[in-house]
Formats: structure tokens, C-alpha cells, sequence
């Protein structure tokens, strides 16, 4: 795989395993694409480990992790989620010190990407955090910089993790959305339960593109 200007790299293991990997110092842009072995549920990294009930995680075989970005959980599935990494150093023209604008660019890219693959109306949030009952507890339940809509419905997530080495957007793009499997792995009463399915259910979708070609997609049209 390549992409003009970047170094590729496309892996198989576990959620933990990429989460704690560490950008290199002088590595320059890169792209890790990153496809999991197994099922995972990606806490950010503010969110107590009292969230989840472990007992239910356990039954369904969910590795339960925890991200160096914040925001809130996201589950991670072999095949349902499209999970792209882009890093960008310092001094690189794609850096912004701020925050919030510095997403932009990345979300652009995956909405040239799903346009690419015949998604209409893919659109970036440039606003500020939209947080709405359940985004404490669940990523795709808010919207921030840079993330990706579709018939205002989120589609692609995206945190960020800043060191002196550069900058790293973690990018998921929905291929299956299913909150019911998410938020049974939540530690809540039934009453909430049924109330976070009902909420969730129309805040986020998948998009019909396969993994394959939302990829290609996207390293064709990263900037250079």
C-alpha cells in the first residue's frame, strides 16, 4: 500500500497493543492502518474502569482497553470498524497548535475518502465539542473537530494525542453500528440501559464501503 509522501504500514494484532504504541522520534508522516484480532472496547482515557461491567465483557470475549486520547468508549470489532492512524510531526505543514483546527485537515481527508467510495454527503464538523446525554460514555454518541458526518449521522471518529514527537489522530470509520452490543457491556441499570439504546440509535451509522476500499481511498487522497 503506499500513500504519496507518507510511510504505510498495515498491521493485525490486539487493541492494547496499538494503543500503547509510541510515536518515534524524526519518524516523519505516517499512516497505521490497524486492523484487530478481536473484539474491543476502547475506553478514553478520562473514563473510569467502573464504566464497564467486566462480568459481561468477559462473556462476550470483549478485551476491555484503554486509549492515551480522550473522549469516550468505542467498540472495536475485526471487520466492523475501519481503524486508520495518521501522525504528523512537528514543523510539518499539516501541524496546528490549535487543538481543535488541527483535526480538520484529517477529517477532510476521510470525507474525500467516503466520497471516493460513493458516500454521499459526508461532511467535517468544524465546530466545537456537541455533546448530547450519552457522549460521556460513548464516543460516537458526540461530535467534535474533524469528525465525520452522513445525513447528521456520525460516521468516522476522531481523538487526538499530542507529544513533543508529533501529533497522532486516531480515525475510526463505522462499518457496523450496534449500540446494543455496546452498551451491554456498560455497568447499568436496565432503566438506563434501555434509555442509552433508544438515545444511541440514531446518533451514529455505518456506512456501506468496504474496509479495503475506504482505505485505498484514504491514502490517495492524503495531502502530499
Amino acid at each position: 500500500m503506499s500513500g504519496a509522501g507518507w510511510s504505510v504500514e498495515v498491521a493485525r494484532g490486539s487493541a492494547a497493543g496499538f494503543h500503547g504504541r509510541d510515536v518515534e522520534p524524526g519518524a516523519g508522516r505516517q499512516v497505521w492502518v490497524q486492523q484487530v484480532d478481536r473484539t474491543a472496547l476502547v475506553l478514553g482515557s478520562t473514563q473510569p474502569d467502573a464504566l464497564v461491567d467486566p462480568t459481561a465483557a468477559a462473556a462476550a470475549g470483549v478485551e476491555v482497553v484503554r486509549r492515551r486520547s480522550g473522549g469516550g468508549a468505542v467498540l472495536v470489532e475485526p471487520g466492523g470498524t475501519v481503524w486508520v492512524d495518521v501522525v504528523v510531526p512537528p514543523g510539518d505543514p499539516l501541524w496546528d497548535d490549535d487543538v481543535g483546527r488541527a483535526a480538520h485537515w484529517v477529517g477532510e481527508a476521510w470525507a474525500a475518502a467516503l466520497t471516493r467510495c460513493g458516500v454521499a454527503g459526508a461532511t467535517v464538523h468544524r465546530g466545537g465539542l456537541l455533546t448530547t446525554p450519552w457522549s460521556r460514555q460513548v464516543c460516537f454518541a458526540g461530535l467534535g473537530p474533524g469528525e465525520v458526518t452522513v445525513a447528521g449521522r456520525k460516521v468516522v471518529g476522531v481523538a487526538q494525542r499530542r507529544t513533543r514527537h508529533g501529533a497522532r489522530f486516531q480515525g475510526a470509520a463505522l462499518l457496523r453500528w450496534d449500540p446494543v452490543a455496546l452498551v451491554a457491556l456498560l455497568r447499568l441499570s436496565d432503566a438506563e440501559r434501555a434509555a442509552a439504546v433508544a438515545d444511541l440509535a440514531d446518533r451514529a451509522a455505518p456506512v456501506a464501503v468496504t474496509e479495503d476500499a475506504l482505505v485505498t481511498a484514504l491514502l490517495d487522497v492524503l495531502p502530499t
